[in-house]
């Protein structure tokens, strides 16, 4: 059992329905297109990528600690709305920072959306900061 009573584990297949349905009740509003097959793309390429939270058996918690061999990338920290303020996120970043520790990586990022105040709060509290000297550009790639 780890930190706050939250046991952390790598995600597989079987969690699939239940990952995108918590993703809808306790993740950000976004512009993602999710699918079982993405996540299946994702636990396929780096099966310990998606870090599952769970409370008494209950999925409370989800974090992707994505290594691309070369940088640490954070997305999805999502805390159920009912679970929040328990440690959770805690819990999985620090998973995740192990991950990247044994990978050798020196530093971890996260994807936040400007406009998510509370994730920043949960961000800053856990010792990330936001980095004004960066800003991210995208471009729609069609599929």
């Amino acid at each position: 059992m780890g930190e706050f009573g939250v046991d952390v584990r790598f995600g597989g297949p079987g969690d699939i329905p239940g990952v995108l349905a918590f993703w809808l009740e306790a993740a950000e509003g976004t512009d993602r297109h999710d699918s079982a097959a993405k996540v299946e793309a994702l636990i396929e390429r780096d099966p310990e990528a998606l870090l599952v939270a769970e409370l008494d058996g209950e999925l409370v918690g989800t974090l992707i600690a994505g290594w691309d061999g070369w940088r640490a990338h954070l997305y999805r920290l999502a805390v159920h709305p009912a679970h929040r303020r328990k440690g959770i996120a805690t819990t999985l970043l620090k998973a995740a920072e192990e991950r990247f520790a044994a990978f050798g990586a020196f530093r971890a990022d996260a994807m936040v959306l400007h406009d998510n105040v509370l994730a920043h709060h949960a961000w800053a509290a856990a010792g990330y900061t936001r980095q004004p000297e960066w800003g991210r550009w995208v471009k729609p790639l069609r599929a």
